[in-house]
């Protein structure tokens, strides 16, 4: 899942006891990988599965926080990324929730009609690029489409402990598609239920009417949603109050520079030339420099690199525009370069 966010990026999580993947200097980074276990299949909401997921051998699992997510490599290629939507505070299980996406690229499909309790599952991360950290007296407003809860809802249960002033919008088709419900319920009208079938679309005029001094909007669901969102806060409500997540890419337009350019390679000591057909990505990897990546379309973050010199032409989902505005760091996956030349630190 991709995201718009403020905050700068937590450290990456310890390696834990089963495999890891390196870059061994050549790359950019170590993150946890291994085979984990279904142990526990449920079912949500009409299409959603819920998946608890634990190492074979009892092993804690890396520890993670609110919004972040988790990679499931489900072989011949695929790669997905789901929201981590369980408890942080338990280190023995993770869980995920996952709507069947008629539409989708087969990810879900298979996750739905092949992974059962006691099948194993490849997995890579944590990863979070939609932080939360409130303290007592923040004030959040969660706004959730579909299954666009899942992030919002291990958030929404850490700003109640946080003693925090929190409300959260939930929109969806029907009751029966939405997912969480009655977690939700111990939270009485904190949680505005509104399917779409009752209540038509959400009231984000009404809800987002007023910007609140050092309240907070977090978002995540569907594009019209998160459109929508970012329209009525880009109006009225201060720089930085909105954080967003999206299930998709946006729209991008055509690349600042149309030709080819070069890429040096700092550490590795090595220089590509990147084609207008070709991705910085693509390129690395065929200079034989390895770089983590998973989603290809700049929504994950995997592949994020710092940028030593040039000026990035950023077209991910992901980094805000103060981050877009620095040019510190880059999504090798989908940005260029705006320039003739970028030094990147691989």
């Amino acid at each position: 899942m991709a995201a718009d966010t403020t905050t700068g990026r937590p450290a990456a999580a310890p390696p834990g006891p089963a495999a890891v993947r390196s870059a061994d200097g050549a790359g950019n980074g170590t993150e946890y990988e291994a085979e984990l276990t279904v142990a526990r299949r449920e079912t949500a909401a009409e299409e959603v599965a819920v998946l608890t997921l634990r190492h074979p051998a009892g092993a804690a699992l890396p520890p993670w926080e609110p919004g972040a997510h988790i990679d499931l490599d489900l072989g011949g290629g695929r790669v997905r990324q789901y929201s981590l939507c369980g408890d942080p505070a338990d280190p023995s299980r993770w869980r995920i929730a996952v709507l069947r996406e008629p539409a989708g690229r087969g990810g879900s499909a298979h996750v739905h009609d092949r992974l059962t309790e006691g099948s194993t599952v490849r997995v890579r991360g944590p990863r979070n690029h939609f932080p939360f950290a409130p303290v007592p007296g923040d004030r959040c407003l969660f706004v959730a489409g579909g299954i666009g809860i899942t992030p919002l809802l291990p958030m929404a249960a850490a700003a109640d402990a946080a003693g925090a002033d929190w409300r959260l919008l939930y929109g969806g088709r029907g009751r029966a598609s939405m997912a969480f419900l009655d977690e939700l319920a111990r939270y009485g009208d904190r949680v505005s239920v509104r399917p779409q079938d009752e209540y038509g679309l959400l009231d984000l005029d009404a809800w987002l009417a007023e910007p609140r001094e050092g309240t907070l909007v977090y978002a995540c669901g569907p594009e019209p949603l998160l459109a929508a969102v970012e329209e009525r806060c880009a109006a009225s409500w201060p720089a930085g109050a909105l954080r967003t997540e999206r299930f998709h890419p946006r729209e991008q337009g055509e690349p600042a520079r149309a030709g080819a350019f070069e890429v040096e390679l700092a550490r590795s000591g090595k220089t590509v030339t990147v084609p207008p057909d070709r991705s910085v990505l693509q390129a690395v990897e065929e200079a034989g420099v390895t770089v983590l990546s998973s989603c290809q379309e700049g929504t994950c973050g995997t592949c994020e690199t710092d940028v030593l010199e040039g000026e990035p032409d950023h077209r991910d989902s992901l980094l805000t525009e103060d981050e877009r505005a620095a040019g510190e760091t880059m999504m090798i996956c989908v940005s260029r370069s705006r320039g003739p030349r970028l030094v990147l630190d691989l």
